[in-house]
């Protein structure tokens, strides 16, 4: 039987974009079975990245490395992740999902266990960019689960849990992630994860999805579209990770990498351009519908960053660690899986526009709060914030899916330009947030920090008292007055770098709130806008007056 001959499906059965599995009816007990199985593949790809992202700062001992160096493992991560679907998509269109199952989840166990031989940071980062690759495959097959698990009339909710189910490994791996560290250092994370990734390929292999169509798709040109896209979007990730750490005007190849991304990027688009049957619509993206929608969606996951940077990075600042935020992550965790169950059980095509307002109120709401720290802040001041934060970085992701599937449905060929252009918004525009938002940091620490210390007057007697008052503390193990007098100056340094921190990250919600208000304009204005040219009347073509030609 050829494999890529046309199927008859039933009514009910047929998959709705080339690629996906077909939808036949399950009985109850075998709806759970691919709801849990859907659940276990889509934290299985989430947690991939998540684990290392929440336990950065403590790996950095383990690997004996720089934070510099460091960055390059979350980096790795999204210059493979950023690209896979342009070859996965196809993949699963041409030979089939079973195929594509058992390649990914094979090659994921694998890149886990080589995870536990890793002895170095460079290696660490080769495995990390092999498994961005593969969790991209992870994310779509886990959708695809938890799908087969709602009947028809619940298949929009399905989509919402599917897209949004990603979205809580990071609050997850922060609650339980450091017992792993304290298991076996940076190998316990890693051992967890071949667990997992273990667990997902046995119950994949247990309970298959139904097939799909088939067709031939593949055409040499892709193969080139994907080494000029992929080398661009790399050194672009590369560039957003790397610029805070090294300094955006300090490291000439960070410059070199900049230019090049952009040359790879337009030879890219140059040749999809021009192509008959291209592997991504450059003509599609450009309308103004995408984007509007891309532009959206990138705004959105900058002042998503406020999570990872703003107020994780703040309680780092203050030396708290993941134990002492363990409430704040429970409560982030409570939020996101708030957002995910009002979105599913609210969301209809024409209500997707005022989901994004929601979500987008509640993380100005949240970032505005935030605004008010000081250094006595602690998690439980935050718990309000961060959980309308969570709400809102969940609420989002079904409407803005829906709005860009609602084009793809009418034409499906344009379904990998729509996955690039969302796949390229979410992971840049997350570390297009994170460097900005820890560039603002630092430029706003070291502009208080010198303000701070340039009002300090010898002459003043509250400063010589707080000197006095540090050095006290000492005054027991050093004799010298000098020495002592040394050790209440660096104490007074000491505090005035930490209002200077303090002062630095209230200067980052507030520029996150003011995003997020500009955000929301945005979509309101775009919102306006489409009523109103949905209003408007089409003029009527204009009658043609015809010449007499007689003299």
């Amino acid at each position: 039987m050829d494999p890529y001959a046309p199927r008859q499906w039933q009514p009910h059965e047929q998959p709705k974009l080339l690629g996906s599995p077909s939808t036949p009816h399950h009985p109850t007990h075998r709806r759970i079975q691919y709801g849990i199985v859907g659940l276990i593949v889509s934290l299985t790809g989430g947690l991939s990245n998540a684990l290392v992202t929440a336990n950065l700062p403590y790996l950095q001992g383990s690997l004996g490395a720089y934070a510099a160096e460091m960055a390059w493992l979350p980096a790795a991560y999204v210059m493979t992740n950023v690209s896979a679907n342009l070859l996965l998509v196809k993949f699963r269109q041409q030979f089939g999902l079973r195929l594509y199952t058992e390649i990914f989840l094979v090659l994921y166990a694998l890149i886990a266990f080589a995870h536990v031989f890793v002895n170095d940071l460079g290696s660490a980062i080769a495995v990390r960019a092999a498994h961005g690759f593969a969790g991209a495959a992870l994310t779509t097959l886990g959708l695809y689960y938890i799908i087969q698990a709602f009947p028809l009339q619940y298949r929009l909710k399905a989509l919402v849990f599917g897209w949004g189910m990603s979205q809580i490994a990071l609050p997850l791996a922060r609650i339980f992630s450091t017992e792993l560290l304290q298991f076996a250092e940076w190998r316990g994370l890693y051992l967890f994860e071949l667990g997992l990734a273990l667990l997902a390929l046995g119950c994949v292999l247990a309970l298959k999805l139904p097939p799909g169509d088939r067709v031939r798709v593949f055409e040499k040109l892709d193969f080139l579209t994907f080494i000029l896209f992929a080398t661009g979007a790399s050194c672009l990730a590369a560039v957003l990770s790397l610029g805070r750490y090294l300094w955006w005007f300090e490291s000439a190849w960070l410059g070199v990498a900049l230019a090049a991304s952009i040359l790879f990027l337009v030879a890219a688009a140059a040749i999809e351009h021009y192509r008959a049957n291209p592997l991504i619509n450059t003509r599609w993206l450009a309308s103004g519908t995408m984007l509007r929608l891309a532009l959206s969606i990138m705004l959105i996951r900058i002042v998503l960053s406020e999570q990872s940077v703003g107020s994780v990075g703040f309680m780092q600042a203050l030396d708290l660690n993941n134990d002492q935020m363990l409430g704040m992550s429970m409560l982030v965790l409570g939020g996101c899986m708030a957002g995910l169950a009002v979105s599913a059980f609210t969301i209809k095509g024409n209500l997707a526009p005022l989901h994004l307002l929601i979500a987008v109120a509640c993380i100005a709401i949240g970032a505005f709060m935030d605004a008010r720290s000081n250094n006595l802040t602690r998690p439980v001041n935050m718990y309000l914030s961060q959980t309308l934060l969570a709400f809102g970085s969940t609420f989002f992701i079904a409407p803005s899916m829906l709005i860009g599937l609602g084009q793809v449905l009418t034409q499906p060929r344009n379904l990998i330009s729509f996955t690039v252009l969302f796949g390229m918004t979410q992971n840049m525009g997350g570390l297009i947030g994170t460097s900005m938002l820890g560039t603002l940091q630092i430029l706003r620490e070291k502009y208080h920090s010198s303000y701070l210390v340039e009002n300090l007057n010898m002459m003043d007697p509250q400063v010589v008292a707080r000197i006095n008052s540090g050095a006290a503390a000492y005054s027991h193990q050093i004799t010298d007055p000098a020495l002592l007098n040394n050790a209440g100056l660096s104490r007074l340094s000491a505090a005035a770098a930490r209002e200077a921190t303090v002062l630095s990250y209230n200067d980052v919600f507030l520029a996150i709130g003011w995003v997020a208000i500009f955000t929301l304009a945005w979509i309101l204005l775009d919102l306006f806008w489409q009523r109103y040219a949905a209003k408007r009347p089409v003029a009527a073509p204009t009658p043609t007056l015809a010449v007499s030609s007689t003299p």
